[in-house]
C-alpha cells in the first residue's frame, strides 16, 4: 500500500466517522463499501486497508467456489462434550473437553507425538484468538483427541459463548484481565484439579498472562507447562501491520473513531461486510497467512471464523490491546517449561514480541517458522503440534524416556530461536 493509498483510506474512514455524526442514512449507504473494508481489516487483526491483487475470476464464481467449500471443508467440524462456565459478572462461557479414550487413544497416533508411552492425566487448556474462536485449533486437537484431556473454550462474545454481560448490561470496557478473570472460571468448572498445560493464541495468550497476574499461586501449584503461540506481552500500539509509516500514522489518528462509529451501526455495517466478501476474503489472507499456497479451503475457514464476529464485538474488543502491558507476569512462567512460537510473516504480533517475551523466559523454546502468518496453527499445523507435544513430554505428561516422533511433514521448517 503506497502513502497516498494510506492517506486516501484514512480520508475515507474520517467520512465513515463524519455519517454517523450527522446520522444521514445517506452518507451511511455511500460508506458501506468502505466500512466493510474497515472491518475485514480489524477482524483480521490489522489496522488499515492492504492493496489487493486484482480479481480475474468472476463474482459469481467465487461465490459459488466459497459456497462449495463451506459445504466440503473438513475443518471445525471437531465437537467434544459441552458445558458452560460462568464469569464473574453472569457472563455465560461455552466451553468443550475431549477426555481421554481407554488405553490412552488411538495407539498409531499416539506413537507419533509421544513414542511407545502413554500419557499421564493432565489436562491442556486451549485458548483462541481475537475474532476466532475454539475451532482455530482444529488441528492440534485432531491430533491430541483422545491421547491427552483438553479443553476448548470460547472467549466472552466469541464463538459459541454469551456476549459480556458487562459489556451490554453496564457499558464497562473489555480488558484483557476481564479475561484472565475468564479462564480462571473456566478452569475452575472444568479443571478443578490436576495438573495443567495452559496454550493460548493471540488474545488467547495475552488471556493467559492475565490469568498469571491476577491468580500467581493458580500458576505456582497447578500449571506444569504453558505455550504461547503468535502473541505478545506489549507495546501493540507500536506494530505498524506492514504498512508504511505515513499509513500507520493515518489510520491510528480516525481509528478510534471509526469502530466507535461501526459499532453504532452494526447492522447497517454488516450489510457492507457482505457485500465486501471479495475484498474481505483478500484482507484475511493477507494478514493471517504468509504462504502462497495456503490450502483454500484452510483460508476459507478462516476467513468464516472472522466473519463470523459481530462488529460491534470487534470494535468491543480492540482498545484493550492497546492497553495490555503483561510483561511483569511472565516472571510466574519461569520454574517450568514454556514454548514460544510464532510465524516470520506475522504482520499481526511480529515475532520480534515472541522474541521478546523469549527474551525473558531464558529457559523457553523459542521457535519462528518460516513462510508463516498470523494463524500458524492452521497454515504449518504439523510444526505446532510437533512442538506441543515436545513440551508435553518436557512437562512431565508422559512418562520419562518417551520420544516424539514428528508429526507431520514439515516440522523441520521450525527453526529454534
Amino acid at each position: 500500500m503506497s502513502e497516498s493509498s494510506a492517506e486516501a483510506v484514512a480520508s475515507a474512514a474520517s467520512a465513515v466517522v463524519a455519517a454517523s455524526a450527522t446520522g444521514a442514512g445517506g452518507g451511511w449507504r455511500r460508506a458501506t463499501g468502505i466500512a466493510g473494508a474497515a472491518i475485514g481489516v480489524i477482524a483480521a487483526g490489522a489496522a488499515a486497508g492492504v492493496a489487493l491483487e486484482r480479481m480475474t475470476v468472476g463474482r459469481g464464481i467465487r461465490a459459488k467456489a466459497r459456497l462449495a467449500l463451506d459445504s466440503t471443508g473438513p475443518y471445525g467440524g471437531l465437537r467434544g462434550t459441552p458445558g458452560k462456565a460462568f464469569a464473574d459478572d453472569g457472563t455465560e462461557l461455552y466451553y468443550e473437553v475431549d477426555d481421554v479414550e481407554p488405553q490412552g487413544g488411538p495407539p498409531n497416533r499416539r506413537r507419533r507425538l509421544f513414542g511407545r508411552k502413554a500419557p499421564l492425566p493432565v489436562t491442556v487448556v486451549f485458548s483462541h484468538g481475537y475474532c476466532l474462536n475454539q475451532d482455530s485449533w482444529h488441528f492440534q486437537r485432531a491430533a491430541l483427541r483422545g491421547v491427552v484431556r483438553t479443553v476448548h473454550w470460547d472467549q466472552r462474545s466469541h464463538g459459541r459463548s454469551g456476549r459480556g454481560n458487562a459489556q451490554i448490561r453496564d457499558g464497562e470496557p473489555v480488558t484483557i484481565d476481564q479475561l484472565g478473570r475468564d479462564l480462571r472460571a473456566v478452569i475452575d468448572a472444568v479443571v478443578p484439579e490436576g495438573p495443567i498445560v495452559l496454550v493460548g493464541h493471540s488474545m488467547g495468550g495475552m488471556t493467559v498472562m492475565a490469568l498469571a497476574a491476577l491468580y500467581p499461586e493458580l500458576i505456582a501449584e497447578r500449571v506444569v507447562a504453558t505455550a504461547f503461540v503468535g502473541t505478545s506481552s506489549g507495546r501493540l500500539g507500536e506494530v505498524n501491520f506492514g504498512l508504511p509509516v505515513a499509513g500507520v500514522n493515518a489510520v491510528r489518528r480516525v481509528l478510534p473513531g471509526v469502530l466507535k462509529a461501526l459499532g453504532q451501526q452494526a447492522a447497517l455495517v454488516e450489510k457492507g461486510r457482505r457485500a465486501t466478501a471479495d475484498l474481505f476474503a483478500g484482507i484475511i489472507k493477507r494478514y493471517s497467512f504468509a504462504s502462497r499456497d495456503v490450502d483454500p479451503a484452510v483460508a476459507r475457514f478462516a476467513e468464516r471464523m472472522i466473519e463470523g464476529t459481530p462488529i460491534d464485538v470487534v470494535a468491543e474488543f480492540y482498545p484493550a490491546f492497546t492497553d495490555h502491558d503483561k510483561t511483569e507476569a511472565l516472571a510466574w512462567f519461569t520454574d517450568m517449561p514454556v514454548l514460544v512460537l510464532a510465524g516470520i510473516g506475522d504482520l499481526v504480533t511480529p515475532s520480534e514480541h515472541s522474541e521478546a517475551i523469549a527474551d525473558l523466559l531464558p529457559d523457553a523454546e523459542l521457535v519462528l517458522v518460516p513462510d508463516a502468518g498470523h494463524l500458524v496453527m492452521l497454515e504449518h499445523p504439523e510444526v505446532v503440534t510437533d512442538r506441543l507435544a515436545d513440551l508435553l513430554t518436557r512437562a512431565g505428561a508422559v512418562p520419562a524416556g518417551a520420544t516424539v516422533n514428528g508429526y507431520g511433514s514439515t516440522s523441520s521448517s521450525a527453526q529454534p530461536g
